[in-house]
């Protein structure tokens, strides 16, 4: 059964991501049965139809297109570093990204806002990645510790950073509070409008980490192996960082910080379809988009009327399933 399962995911995947979709509308501050769930939708003009279509349906594809961002930039930062604990939240690129973001927020910039926190998220992540790249490698060791201890030192920094420009830049007109929820990860509710702007930029996202593909396939052979393939693997290297980090610039612009997502996904995806990094990609990235839209339902649900910011939620399941990759990884 696994096997034909593995064989054939596009059955398996479709059903799965139609339950989390629906669980993911389903779930809120008041759970409706699916019957009245149903005739809201259909009655377009009722207060509650109103409230679904044009605010809990958009948040969660919003919620999908963050998840899937996260889950295809872990799959590549796997790849690429050949890293089995490399993702956006460990590697230091999500802080990196936040601050780029912090800065567009509350420091008074020539560039509008709408233009200013991408690119500055992205500069931010950007960097941030390769910093932790330059310290382990400078280190002399290139093992899985080294690379994870710089990016939890990284970002630990970045957070610091964050926090500072916070409390320095804010004033009476910038909530403090909500920037905080954001930096614990909290699913930007979209209009029509931002949605039609993050799903094309997540499906370009998408695009791009499958063209690293087989790079990535070839690189997991070994550098000197690539090398012999034909591949030119320090500029495949810069390339794969940049479209990782593009990635998880746009998570973090709609997102805030969500940890742990990025490594999970890819890891489940990888026992379960192998380590071909076109499947795994494409799959990380529906898995992980349906993963996010029931743990945001399950934030919005859990203690209403308030809200639990997501980054928690996801870090209570990371968590654990972080120090059991990395005592395995210690026992080989």
């Amino acid at each position: 059964m696994n096997a034909l399962l593995a064989r054939h995911p596009v059955p398996g995947v479709a059903l799965l991501l139609l339950a989390c979709f629906v669980s993911g509308v389903w779930l809120g501050a008041e759970l409706l049965p699916p019957a009245a769930l149903w005739a809201a939708v259909s009655d377009g003009g009722s207060t509650l139809g109103n409230i679904i279509l044009h605010w809990r349906l958009p948040r969660v594809l919003a919620a999908f297109c963050v998840g899937a961002c996260l889950g295809m930039a872990g799959a590549v930062f796997q790849g690429v570093f050949r890293n089995p604990l490399a993702e956006p939240y460990l590697l230091g690129s999500a802080s990196g990204a936040s601050v780029g973001a912090a800065i567009a927020i509350l420091a008074p910039l020539a560039l509008p806002t709408a233009i200013g926190l991408p690119l500055l998220a992205f500069v931010g992540a950007w960097g941030a990645t390769w910093i932790v790249v330059l310290i382990a490698s400078s280190a002399g060791v290139r093992q899985t510790h080294a690379l994870i201890l710089a990016g939890v030192a990284i970002a630990a920094m970045l957070t610091s950073i964050r926090s500072l420009l916070m409390l320095v830049l804010s004033d009476d007109t910038m909530s403090l509070q909500a920037i905080l929820a954001w930096t614990l990860g909290a699913i930007q509710t979209p209009h029509w409008g931002e949605l039609a702007l993050l799903a094309p930029l997540t499906g370009l996202g998408l695009l791009a980490c499958l063209l690293l593909a087989r790079g990535l396939d070839v690189l997991g052979l070994g550098p000197d192996v690539a090398a012999n393939m034909g591949l030119s693997v320090q500029a495949f290297m810069h390339r794969a960082v940049l479209v990782a980090a593009a990635v998880t610039a746009v998570a973090v612009v709609w997102g805030g910080l969500i940890g742990f997502v990025g490594l999970v996904v890819p890891h489940v995806i990888r026992w379960w379809l192998g380590p071909s990094h076109r499947r795994l990609i494409l799959y990380s990235a529906l898995a992980a988009g349906g993963l996010l839209m029931v743990f945001d339902g399950l934030a919005r649900a859990l203690l209403p009327p308030a809200e639990i910011p997501l980054g928690l939620l996801t870090v209570l399941l990371g968590a654990p399933f972080f120090l059991y990759i990395l005592v395995r990884e210690a026992r080989r």
